[in-house]
């Protein structure tokens, strides 16, 4: 059976890898010490959230699909919470730190945009 959905065509996936290659720029410049913490923690969060989204184009059925999205849509909110920390220890600043909400928001929206979409076209 062949996927309903090319992940690399979608919108949302596209946005999503945009996302996860800004996180790795900006932790980049993230202390050394950091490595193994909030700069990990930031980086796996970010490849998940495209990464699920690819998975789920492979699922047989909308409601894995649909789940396979949710999980997409909590590992936005993980990395959502992990830059506010960043920004209140001081490792992100302030228009930095606004600029990658508004991505991230941006992909969250496409993210229940999407799934609202396939829940109500099932397979």
């Amino acid at each position: 059976m062949r996927p309903k959905h090319n992940f690399k065509n979608l919108i949302v996936w596209k946005k999503a890898v945009d996302l996860a290659v800004h996180i790795y720029e900006l932790t980049q410049i993230f202390p050394s010490e950091e490595k193994y913490g909030i700069t990990s923690q930031m980086r796996r969060s970010s490849v998940s959230i495209p990464s699920n989204i690819a998975e789920g184009t492979a699922r047989n059925s909308s409601k894995s699909f649909s789940n396979s999205l949710d999980i997409s849509l909590g590992e936005s909110f993980e990395l959502e919470t992990q830059a506010i920390i960043s920004n209140r220890v001081g490792l992100l600043e302030d228009e930095t730190f606004e600029n990658l909400t508004n991505q991230i928001s941006e992909v969250q929206k496409l993210i229940i945009g999407f799934r609202n979409s396939v829940e109500s076209n099932p397979y």
